[in-house]
This record gives structure tokens, sequence and C-alpha cells, in this order.
């Protein structure tokens, strides 16, 4: 059962000033069912009603200052956010799980001997994932969960009552106020989309928005409620879901989550916060990104493969776009 989730469970620091997915922003943007999944969101309701007075904006459907009669809306998340009636059955990566990330086009390369391929939603097609399939590989398909970003096909479904400060640095995006309704049920859209192409699981970026200056008041409660929202929804859809960085919440969380996606943790000295996925034979799919990507020297390589506080940890190298370009670890 996930810890209660009460404001004195965050007293410790957040992780602070770093990234959050496949591009930089702090330095990087762009982390069961049936009985078990309903005894866990059970937990969490309890938790969000004790205290729960602060964050979110006092528009929001699911913000973390509504009252109890906000509980329903968690209690029945496995049955309203999804499709199964008798429960879903979804992959579960095992430990040592070896992977590429492709994210600025569409997938042009499966040459890499891997296992499993991330790549993103929109860019890529059903075509595309049923030849990775063909070949008995699993395919993650990304999209930003927290940011609004003007050039994808479904960004005319938002309004600017949506969203709050602009991504520093990153033009044509912005923070989403996830606890709106409104935003859930574009993101409900793109889970079906997921399926429709066949995704195996979903990565969904930008869930750490408590960690930057979003313009929305949103909090690791907000955050929590929001990964809640999505991992019933994919698991209803027979996907599954990966938590992306956020360490300062995965306690809360990982009980729903079927990996982490982590950027930079040797970099920043913080693989041992995500050490509890390996814990539960859940895999960690890392990324280091060394200043130099694409030329990486063996000293540069060997200095991130044979950290061992990333033993156990599915580890690459890439460069800042997550390109074709990679280094793989050997996965001890």
């Amino acid at each position: 059962m996930s810890s209660p989730i009460g404001e004195e469970a965050f007293k410790a620091p957040p992780t602070t000033g770093r990234r959050n997915g496949f591009r930089q922003w702090s330095i990087r943007r762009k982390v069961m069912l049936g009985a078990i999944c309903s005894i866990i969101t059970i937990g969490l309701v309890v938790g969000l009603g004790v205290g729960l007075t602060q964050g979110g904006s006092s528009s929001d459907d699911y913000g973390s200052d509504l009252g109890s009669d906000n509980s329903t809306a968690f209690s029945n998340s496995t049955t309203q956010y999804g499709h199964c009636t008798n429960g879903c059955s979804f992959w579960k990566p095992a430990n040592g799980t070896s992977w590429q990330i492709v994210l600025p086009y569409a997938l042009n390369d499966t040459s890499p001997d891997v296992q499993v391929f991330d790549i993103d939603l929109f860019m890529n097609n059903a075509s595309a994932v049923n030849s990775l399939h063909a070949e008995n590989r699993k395919v993650i398909c990304y999209f930003s969960a927290g940011s609004f970003e003007n050039w994808r096909p479904d960004a005319g479904n938002f309004s600017t009552s949506d969203y709050g400060k602009p991504l520093d640095g990153w033009p044509g995006e912005w923070w989403l106020n996830t606890n709106l309704t409104s935003v859930r049920n574009i993101m409900l859209a793109r889970l079906d989309l997921a399926v429709t192409k066949g995704c195996d699981g979903v990565d969904p970026d930008n869930v750490d928005a408590y960690d930057n200056d979003n313009g929305l008041g949103l909090t690791q409660i907000d955050a929590i409620s929001y990964l809640d929202f999505l991992a019933s929804a994919a698991h209803n859809r027979s996907l599954s879901i990966g938590l992306k960085n956020g360490g300062a919440i995965l306690p809360h969380v990982i009980e729903k989550m079927q990996w982490s996606v982590n950027e930079q943790c040797v970099q920043y000295s913080e693989c041992d916060l995500f050490r509890p996925f390996i814990t539960a034979g859940k895999p960690v799919f890392h990324i280091e990104y060394p200043n130099s990507a694409p030329h990486v020297s063996t000293t540069q390589k060997n200095n991130v493969c044979n950290n061992t506080s990333a033993e156990g940890f599915s580890t690459l190298l890439k460069d800042m776009d997550l390109d074709d370009w990679y280094e793989a670890c050997a996965i001890t």
C-alpha cells in the first residue's frame, strides 16, 4: 500500500533544477487491476482526504483543494477511465530489459538489438509498431502528459485556460493544469490512440510540474493524483505505464508503475531514489547525456557504465536530441 499522502509526507526537499523528459527544461524536457488496483486507489483516496487544503487552482476539477465529494472520481477510476469490465492484463517488463529511445522523428532504424523501443506516439504509425512486434519487440509510446505543445495534431483540443506558464527556453510549450477534466479527457484520447496504434505501454512525460515554475500552483499531491488517473486509465486499456523522473513522488506511485524512465541520476547522484523499482523487479530505463555526445570516449562511457549506483539499470548514453545515436551499458 502506498504511504499516506498528506503534506507532511513532503517535508524533504524535492529534487531540484533539472529535467523533465526528452528536451532540457530545468535541464531536460522533454515520470493488478481489479481488486488490487481498487485497494491501491482507496489507499490513495484516504491519503488525499487528509488535509488536502493546499495546491491547485480554485477552478480545478481534480485539484487538491477539492472536498470529499471528489473521492468518487478516484475510487471509481478503474471503471471510469477505461474499457475493461473484468480486469485487464498488461505488459510487465522485467529488470534488465534492453531498450532504445528515439523521439524527434519517426523511427527509421530498428537495427539495435534491443527488446524495447520508446518512440513518439504521434510521429509513428501503427505499421511501425506492427513491424516491431513482428520482430518480437515491445513498444512504449511517448507523449507529453504535463505540457501543451502547440505543434501536436490535437493542439486544437486545448484552450488557453488549460495551461499556465511557458516552459522556459522552449517556444510553443506551456505547463498544463493537469487537474482539469478538459486536460484529462485529452489524455484519455491519447491513450485511446496508443491502443489504436498497438502500443504496449506509454511514457507520459512532464508529470513533475511541482519541481518547476509552472504558474498553476501544482504540487506533488497534484502529480500523484494525476499519475493515479493516468495509471488507472492506461491499465484499463491493457497498457503499461512508467514514471518519468519524479523521484520525489516515487514512493507514492511505484505500485501502479511498471517501470521508471530516468534521466541523469548518475550525473546528479540520485540513482538510489530509483532503486525501489529494481527491488520490485521492475526496470529502470536510464539515460545519461555526455556533453561530448555523440563523440564519447571510453573513459566517459566507463564513468557511467561502471557507476555502482546504477547497477542493474538499463542504461543508455544519448545525445540531448534523443535521436538514433546511442551507446548501451552492459546490464549487470
